[in-house]
């Protein structure tokens, strides 16, 4: 527990250096007479009583609370931030600072006097007494230098070791150090994976070379023959007898060398063999220890928040029973990290709106005690977070009421439960008769619901059976090291195959169907397979299907359907590939903003050859495959007699490699020719070279050189290029730069943030 303690305060330490210095920023832009982002400030004050609170530091917990109120009030505009306030603010963050500086010598320190009563004069409205310091511009002495270490700007995170003594000792390494490290080790990893190409290759020399001495070895047998012939036309005076003779000493030369040759060979392929082995071994090793510093228990950052919970509760007078499960799954640290706050956040509100009196939960059945539970669980690709109360559960009239009142629902508008629960999520709403410190801002579920958006995921309310209310947070487990299968499927008949992964955690089988395996259920495909010594009947849909390209057949090779077995559920699917590869251990990254619906991409991953292919989405998969109306026809045996036409030419033009080379296998797959530059320059060269190619352009906005507005004015300027059709993708969503967009002569403009792969297809389609 001391370990994890240890954690807990090293994580602290970055993050209140993090949110003292914006706190900070703010304050001196204020003073400068720049506008300054107070909504931003106010949170942070909200997050750092949250995470002092989470590592029971109560003193710094008091400074947050009061700081939260103040900077509410100017959020509201009911309160102004003049000299003697700002003055007020920078003593509580130096007290905040100083507390943590201190922790070594004073674990347990008590709240700072002069900086408590300051800030409640600030927020009774009586006078700042006298002993509080003006704000750093107005005094005339030179600031005393600094007690404490620079403002961290990356999170770093403790490595233990143990000393010779037995005991532990921490050291700070940053966390981006231990990334680059990771990233290195997998890099390294994909360049060493040309090695089997090199064992391959000296295999086949090794065989080419043993066919040949088979050769050798057949003239050889018949030296006895040519010797003698030899003989016989010396003889008879025959010159040919000594060319002959010549040419069976080059034959027995040439065995001899080629025996040697063999040998060499036979034994470099030894030598490489035991080298790739060992250094495969060893990298291994060194890639699990890479990763180790990258995935730590969840316990390391939820585990004080058991605590956390019974001192909430105790301050209100509320018996708690808190649970906390799964803390033990290792998970990406920087994923923990950003759910630190939401999950705080999503405890306090089931205390805050689950609590019930004691007379209630008799009544009901229930034990005197709220139970609040924390679970932590892997599913799929995906980490969920529950946080869950047996309280008085969601009362729906009451926030369908509340939401009215601050219109978020129309008059007369009838939303159903699903809807209603999820408007607790919008900012500022709070069905609290009254602010304390457990809730009432309308902070709470709208900071869990913009961090799972943030990190690309989803969080949803609900009631718990059979009483309370659960909040559940998933995420991607994104920017970690995963077990991928590698699976090749072509999106349309007669394109190439693109290369898609898929998290092994949802593979339940991989399948090699013969036409007897298949079945059809309700006129759909289906796949008997053995599952637990039972025969059963899964769905079969190929992932050209799912992926959006309409109504594709089975893809059928040597006489066989290859399928990946996805668990959905206590049920199963399985999802038609055109090849299943191999299953590799690779680091994640984010999905794009773009290539397709966001609910079936999880990730994506660098292959040995530089190219980026999508991880899709297993749960995402199976629920469209669930949702019916994706017949596969049968598999295709002829190809379809293709026509004789021109095939049209997109532009991309992105300074991404990995968004460019998506768009172009996005494109590609679809039967377009594409061409690819990488930035407005770039394309505006090629276009008056090859303009006459070009059928139309996809261009970002935000680019180096000459950027999308740019080439966009550009191409619209030229005589020759006005008529191209330009569609502006990129993440820049803002109203404006849509008005400029179209306003420049953009045929369409679209936001990576809602894209979505059928609409950009649509939109060609369109103007082409």
């Amino acid at each position: 527990m001391d370990d994890i303690r240890q954690l807990l305060l090293a994580a602290f330490d970055a993050e209140h250096r993090e949110h003292l210095a914006a706190i900070r920023t703010a304050l001196a832009a204020a003073e400068a007479g720049s506008p300054a982002d107070w909504n931003d400030v106010f949170r942070r004050a909200h997050s750092l009583k949250g995470a002092a609170r989470a590592v029971d530091l109560p003193a710094v917990e008091e400074i947050a609370h009061r700081l939260e109120a103040l900077f509410d009030r100017v959020v509201q505009g009911r309160a102004g931030l003049d000299r003697a306030t700002a003055g007020v603010v920078e003593l509580a963050l130096d007290r905040i600072e100083g507390l943590v500086a201190g922790l070594a010598e004073t674990p347990e320190p008590e709240a700072p006097a002069d900086a408590i009563a300051a800030l409640d004069a600030c927020l009774s409205g009586t006078p700042v007494p006298a002993s509080v310091p003006a704000p750093a511009a107005d005094r005339d002495a030179e600031p005393a230098p600094a007690q404490h270490a620079p403002v961290a700007e990356r999170t770093q995170v403790p490595s233990a070791e143990r000393t010779q003594d037995g005991t532990v000792a921490y050291l700070r390494i940053a966390s981006d150090q231990v990334e680059d490290l990771s990233r290195a080790v997998h890099d390294l990893t994909a360049a060493l994976q040309g090695q089997e190409a090199i064992g391959g290759a000296v295999a086949g020399l090794e065989s080419g070379a043993r066919a040949l001495r088979r050769s050798v070895d057949t003239v050889q047998g018949r030296t006895g023959e040519m010797v003698a012939l030899a003989r016989r036309l010396r003889e008879a005076g025959d010159p040919a007898g000594a060319a002959l003779d010549g040419f069976v000493d080059r034959v027995r030369r040439l065995d001899g060398e080629l025996r040697g040759v063999i040998r060499g060979i036979s034994a470099l392929a030894r030598v490489q063999s035991r080298s790739t082995g060992a250094v495969d071994t060893a990298l291994r090793r060194l890639r699990d220890d890479a990763d180790r510093l990258l995935l730590v228990p969840a316990e390391t950052v939820f585990g004080g928040y058991g605590r956390m919970v019974r001192e909430i509760a105790r301050e209100a007078g509320l018996p708690v029973d808190v649970r906390l499960q799964g803390l033990d799954l290792q998970v990406d640290r920087g994923l923990l990290q950003a759910l630190k706050d939401p999950v705080l956040h999503a405890l306090r509100n089931a205390i805050g709106h689950g609590a019930e009196a004691a007379e209630a939960r008799r009544a009901a059945g229930k034990p005197e005690a709220l139970a609040v539970t924390l679970a932590v669980a892997s599913r799929g690709s995906q980490l969920v977070v529950t946080v869950r109360d047996d309280g008085r559960g969601p009362d729906l009239a009451r926030i369908l009421e509340t939401a009215r009142r601050q219109g978020l629902v129309p008059p007369g508008a009838a939303p159903g439960p699903a809807e209603i629960l999820d408007l607790v999520f919008a900012p500022g709403f709070s069905t609290a008769a009254s602010v304390d410190r457990i809730s009432g801002r309308g902070m709470g579920l709208s900071v869990v619901a913009e961090a799972a958006r943030a990190l690309r995921g989803r969080a949803a309310l609900r009631p718990a059976e059979p009483f309370g209310a659960e909040v559940t947070i998933a995420v991607p487990l994104s920017a970690a090291r995963q077990p991928v299968l590698l699976v090749e499927a072509a999106l349309q008949p007669g394109s190439a195959p693109q290369t898609f992964g898929l998290p092994s955690g949802a593979v339940a089988g991989l399948l090699r169907l013969r036409e007897r395996d298949l079945a059809s259920v309700a006129g759909e495909p289906a796949a008997r397979i053995n599952q637990g010594g039972r025969d059963v009947v899964v769905p079969l849909v190929p992932l050209a299907s799912l992926l959006g390209s309409g109504v594709a057949p089975l893809p059928l090779h040597d006489g066989l359907v290859r399928a990946v077995l996805l668990r959905c559920g206590p049920a199963h699917c399985a999802v038609a590939v055109d090849r299943l590869l191999d299953v590799r251990v690779l680091l994640v990254g984010p999905a794009p903003p773009l290539g397709g619906d966001p609910a079936l991409m999880s990730g994506t991953v660098m292959l040995a050859d530089e190219t980026p292919a999508l991880v899709l989405d297993a749960e995402g998969l199976s629920a469209r495959a669930r949702a019916g109306g994706l017949v596969a026809a049968p598999p295709a045996t002829v190809a379809p007699e293709r026509r004789a036409k021109r095939v049209p030419t997109v532009l991309v033009v992105d300074d991404s490699i990995t968004t460019r080379t998506l768009e172009k296998s996005i494109l590609e797959a679809h039967g377009y020719r594409v061409f690819v530059c990488v930035d407005g320059q770039d394309a505006l060269d090629r276009l008056r070279r090859d303009g006459a190619e070009v059928d139309l352009v996809v261009a970002d906005v935000e680019m180096p050189r000459l950027d999308g507005f740019g080439l966009l004015q550009a191409v619209k300027a030229d005589p020759g290029l006005t008529r191209l059709p330009v569609i502006l993708m990129t993440s820049r969503g803002d109203p404006a730069d849509i008005r400029r967009g179209l306003d420049l002569g953009a045929d369409a403009y679209i936001t990576k943030q809602k894209f979505d792969q059928r609409e950009l297809l649509d939109t060609i389609g369109q103007l082409l």
